[in-house]
């Protein structure tokens, strides 16, 4: 190891934390090694948090005694894994005992045994370099040098031991922007089948990690070119390939959201906003139809493609809550804003925009400027041009109206009062005509303007106010 390299871990390592593991090691007679993503990051000048130790020993104790000195921080322990995490300001770490790894044929859990520090380097998925003065039996400080993601057994044995490390190679790659070793991909495409024994939440932990990475398509496009992204997430390959039909062909939908997904990616790290780019045209394959007049047409796929967010998501194990809705919300709102950017600007298709849109409407602006991947730049900068009209439309109407979030001036509770009805086809008919007249611009967004426009149309429906005595 150079100079140079021992300065950089030099200075990685000058956190207090490092000296206080390091001194109760020595106090419990036991070896510690910083292993993994910490220690490549630092070579790399990357800053990481996340901080594994791997303990020729038993790692729990190590965690617990390195607690103690430090204040009695709390420790979460996981004996089932033989595993401990230490919560230190804002660096996350982990203690675990050397030990080796591997799933049976068709098991999800892997089996652990205790190991020597060649078998916990052995098991973990690609060469890194451990604590101190650099160990580094695996040549991975020249891998490092080379930008090669390279396994340190047989990549067959490595892949087939436990197949998560198959997403792990993608994701490191992606990250990284590192080369895939060709021996070590040939394996992910010979094992690709064994993801199958892998969680779906360990998965879905590693898309999202790729789907996060600075360029996005890097993964997703290895993912696919190895058989993995097939297996996992055959949605989004079903978008694959251009149909021809009377010399018309469409364009390659996977490669265009792919674009999407990078172009979005430029201008946010929100992750459920980048998963509405990689889902906003996955219902496109489900609604293509020919039309000899017009050549290829996906009439509905934004309204379909909102319904099979749900589905995508309990597949994937993501969260049905809150954000598997704005994601729903983002797919099914795509195309608004691209139909205004093409037409006439009015004030009451924008009033319609920002009530249904809410506080996400610059999330949604975002992601159809992102939409935009014409290789003509004469278009591109008339689109772009013609979305900043829509923007600024947006922004005159809000001022005005103030419609983000909109909610009903006039409540079916107050239309049953004042003419002394229960609930009807009769509220529903004057809520949704209020609605439709402050949308299109009849009446203000306002309570009183509002509330006279109520008793107006219930009069013509031959309602009466009923006075409360």
């Amino acid at each position: 190891m150079s100079t140079v390299e021992n300065v950089h871990m030099t200075e990685a390592l000058v956190h207090p934390v490092f000296k206080v593991i390091s001194e109760v090691a020595d106090e419990m007679g036991v070896e510690a090694y910083v292993v993994g993503g910490f220690v490549r990051d630092a070579i790399l000048y990357r800053p990481c948090k996340d901080i594994d130790i791997v303990v020729v020993g038993k790692g729990i104790d190590l965690a617990l005694n390195v607690a103690s000195k430090l204040g009695d921080k709390k420790v979460n322990v996981f004996k089932t894994y033989g595993t401990a995490q230490l919560i230190y300001g804002d660096y996350d770490i982990e203690f675990v005992g050397a030990r080796r790894e591997s799933y049976n044929r068709e098991s999800r859990k892997p089996v652990v045994e205790d190991g020597t520090l060649e078998d916990d380097q052995k098991r973990r998925d690609f060469n890194k370099k451990n604590y101190g003065v650099l160990l580094d039996p695996f040549g991975g400080l020249q891998d490092i040098e080379k930008r090669i993601i390279r396994t340190p057994l047989e990549p067959d044995v490595t892949y087939s031991d436990d197949p998560l490390r198959m997403m792990r190679a993608i994701r490191f790659a992606t990250q990284l922007d590192f080369q895939i070793e060709p021996k070590s991909f040939e394996s992910i495409c010979r094992n690709k089948e064994r993801i199958e024994i892998i969680s779906k939440e360990r998965i879905a932990e590693e898309l999202n990690k790729i789907i996060l990475a600075d360029i996005p398509s890097i993964g997703f496009s290895l993912l696919f070119d190895c058989g993995l992204l097939h297996l996992v997430f055959p949605q989004m390959v079903a978008l694959q390939g251009v149909e021809i039909i009377n010399g018309m062909g469409h364009k390659d939908n996977f490669y265009h959201t792919l674009q999407v997904l990078d172009n979005l990616s430029l201008r946010t790290k929100d992750l459920w906003l980048r998963w509405a780019a990689v889902l906003h045209d996955i219902a496109k394959p489900a609604t293509k139809r020919f039309d000899p007049k017009v050549g290829w047409i996906f009439h509905g796929h934004e309204d379909r493609g909102a319904k099979m967010v749900p589905r995508i998501f309990a597949e994937l194990k993501l969260p049905q809550n809150e954000k598997m809705k704005y994601v729903q919300k983002m797919v099914m709102l795509h195309l608004r804003p691209i139909v205004l950017a093409h037409e006439t600007v009015t004030d009451s298709a924008v009033r319609r925009l920002l009530a249904d849109a809410g506080d996400d409407i610059d999330d949604l602006m975002l992601l159809c400027e992102a939409d935009i991947t014409t290789k003509d730049f004469g278009k591109q900068k008339k689109y772009l041009k013609n979305f900043q009209l829509v923007r600024q439309k947006l922004k005159e109407v809000e001022e005005k109206d103030n419609l983000r979030n909109w909610q009903p001036p006039v409540t079916g509770q107050d239309i049953m009062e004042y003419f002394g009805i229960g609930p009807s086809l009769q509220v529903g008919i004057i809520k949704d005509a209020i609605r439709e007249g402050v949308l299109d611009g009849i009446i203000p967004n306002q309570r009183e303007a509002a509330f006279n426009y109520m008793i107006k149309l219930g009069t013509e429906m031959g309602l009466t106010h009923i006075s409360k005595t």
